[in-house]
Formats: C-alpha cells, structure tokens, sequence
C-alpha cells in the first residue's frame, strides 16, 4: 500500500474520545519499547510520526494514526514495564481492555513481540486475552535484523511455541531498519481494511 497521508488524530484514554468516524482499526499491543512506533513509522514511510523513544512506557494513551483517510492504526500503552505504579498499570489495563472488548470497529490486533527474546509471560497473557476475545491476531515479531540469518527459524519457532500460536495466526519476521517483512504486512492488513 502506498501511503500517501498519515496524521494522529488524538491520543484518548476513554471511548468518550475515540474518533468519532468509523473506520476499520488495527491495533498493536505489546511490551513497552518492543517497537510498535517503529513498526508504524516503518510500514507508513515517515521517520517520526509515531513517536518512539528510548524510556520505556512512554505511550501511556491509545494513540490513532489516520492513514489514507482509510482506516486508523491504533498503537495502545506498552506492558510490563515496572517503573509505573500498580494504580496507573490497573488503569492502563482498564483502559485497554475497554478498547479491545468493546470497540467495534477494530478489525484486527497486532502483537508485537521481539524476535530476539521469548516471549514474556505478558505476551502470552496478552496473547490468550486476545484469543479469549475471539479476535483476530497477527504477531509481528520485530528486531529481526539484530539476529543472524542461521538463528532465524529457530527464533521463529520458539515465539509460535511459547505463545502456542493457533495454526490459524500468522507470525511475521519484522525489521523496521531493512523494512523486511514490511510487504508480508501490508497484505495482511489489507484483508482487514477492505
């Protein structure tokens, strides 16, 4: 897909200050600083629309990026960071789950792990809520252009075993540097957007 405008529209922590306008969502969970911003950044063409930064838990707002006029990628808070209090992760949480559970016109989640590591007890409860929600899922697994070609499959593979990955999700080998797997995840989010 050819990005040719992409805006924030707001950055909302209740469904009072969702866009009103209804169009397709795709949202990207993940840890705090796992590169969900880069992984927008990437597949839209622009070095900092999404801001990234090197403090994890900095995205503390479901943030909406408008891309085409079309459909909104949704980046919500990054989990499992622990310098933030039990009061504001139960209210990240709330708010979260408000959005996932009840926002109708999200069409697709994304979780974002990184390829390098296996994935956190937090990806897979992440994962399994998503799951439990009956909603569609595709796992970006980012960072791939940190590990050597020969450790690929092998990183791969762990990821789709930690999460116990249903046959029917697909995982995709993310690099926000190469932009590899860039293509692989248009197509995906295509099918959800048309």
């Amino acid at each position: 897909m050819k990005v040719t405008d992409a805006e924030i529209v707001i950055s909302a922590v209740s469904k009072k200050q969702y866009p009103g306008e209804l169009l397709p969502e795709i949202a990207l969970a993940g840890r705090s600083n796992v590169g969900k911003s880069s992984f927008i950044n990437k597949m839209i063409n622009r070095k900092s629309l999404a801001r990234t930064s090197s403090k994890p838990g900095k995205t503390q707002t479901l943030n909406f990026y408008k891309i085409n006029n079309a459909f909104h990628f949704v980046d919500v808070p990054g989990y499992g960071y622990a310098k933030v209090s039990k009061k504001e992760r139960e209210a990240w949480g709330k708010m979260i789950e408000e959005y996932f559970v009840e926002r109708e016109n999200l069409r697709l989640a994304v979780l974002v792990v990184d390829i390098r590591h296996e994935p956190t007890r937090d990806d897979i409860a992440m994962y399994e809520f998503l799951k439990h929600h009956e909603l569609p899922v595709v796992v970006i697994a980012t960072k791939l252009d940190k590990i050597s070609k020969s450790k690929r499959a092998s990183h791969i593979k762990r990821t789709i075993q930690t999460l116990n990955l249903d046959p029917n999700d697909i995982i995709i080998p993310f690099s926000s540097e190469t932009a590899e797997g860039k293509d692989d995840a248009w197509r995906i989010v295509q099918q959800y957007i048309s």
